[in-house]
């Protein structure tokens, strides 16, 4: 009854509240709170216009000045935003970061897969957002596809799968996380020993054993000297 009275009046549910409840009549209220009552007036406007709207969404879209749609996907990348964000610290890096450290330690000669070329070069540092190469310098890791050892990559090169469209138009790397088609990492969490196949961005395809998963990458290969490792916005899709 309280929802109901407050759409018809078209004021705050504790209004129509009172009135139920031998209060101020929702009439009196509006004429004591003209400029609050516009507002309520202009969202249950809104609202009879777009049935999907709740009243905080369309006091949003009052405030916002968009319109309903943009608004409404504005909202939901904001919501997706914090859902990557919270699926992100869920899950810890250690593997990742071990196997890292590991090519970092060996000094081992290694191929670095770009967009459109590979880098022969060796691991100095890892950053937060770049690997240190000696010969290369800071390479952003949103440029990385894939990272492995030369001696992997000289054997097994050969034979991989490439998808002919991405190899010859590599994907471009959305900045926002959340405009990435993979950028949630715990679905890998439950595969971990078990094949899967990803397609990177470059046409690039991978069918080898997952063998760690961190917040924003994962390791695949059948053992360490023939592991990849792979970021999460490199992949276009995985299975």
């Amino acid at each position: 009854m309280v929802e109901e009275l407050a759409k018809r009046e078209r004021v705050p549910a504790r209004i129509a509240k009172g009135e139920l409840d031998g209060k101020m009549k929702c009439r009196i209220w509006k004429k004591l709170h003209r400029e609050e009552a516009e507002r309520f007036h202009q969202a249950y406007e809104l609202m009879g216009k777009n049935p999907n709207l709740g009243l905080q969404e369309a006091f949003g879209v009052i405030q916002s000045g968009l319109p309903v749609d943009d608004f409404l996907k504005r909202r939901a990348r904001s919501k997706k935003k914090e859902e990557v964000k919270i699926a992100r610290g869920s899950v810890k890096g250690d593997g990742v970061d071990a196997f890292l450290g590991k090519l970092k330690e060996s000094g081992d000669e290694l191929i670095v897969v770009l967009a459109e070329r590979t880098l022969l070069d060796v691991l100095l540092d890892v950053k937060a957002v770049a690997l240190v190469l000696k010969s290369h310098g800071d390479l952003e890791k949103l440029q990385v596809v894939a990272v492995t050892r030369r001696a992997n990559w000289d054997s097994i090169s050969p034979p991989l799968e490439r998808d002919p469209k991405l190899s010859q138009k590599p994907a471009p790397v959305a900045r926002e996380p959340v405009r990435r088609p993979v950028s949630d990492p715990r679905p890998f969490q439950a595969l971990v020993g078990k094949p899967v196949k990803i397609v990177l961005r470059n046409g690039l395809t991978l069918k080898l054993p997952l063998r760690e998963v961190g917040p924003f990458d994962v390791v695949v290969g059948e053992d360490e000297d023939k592991a990849f490792f792979i970021p999460l916005h490199a992949m276009m899709s995985w299975e």
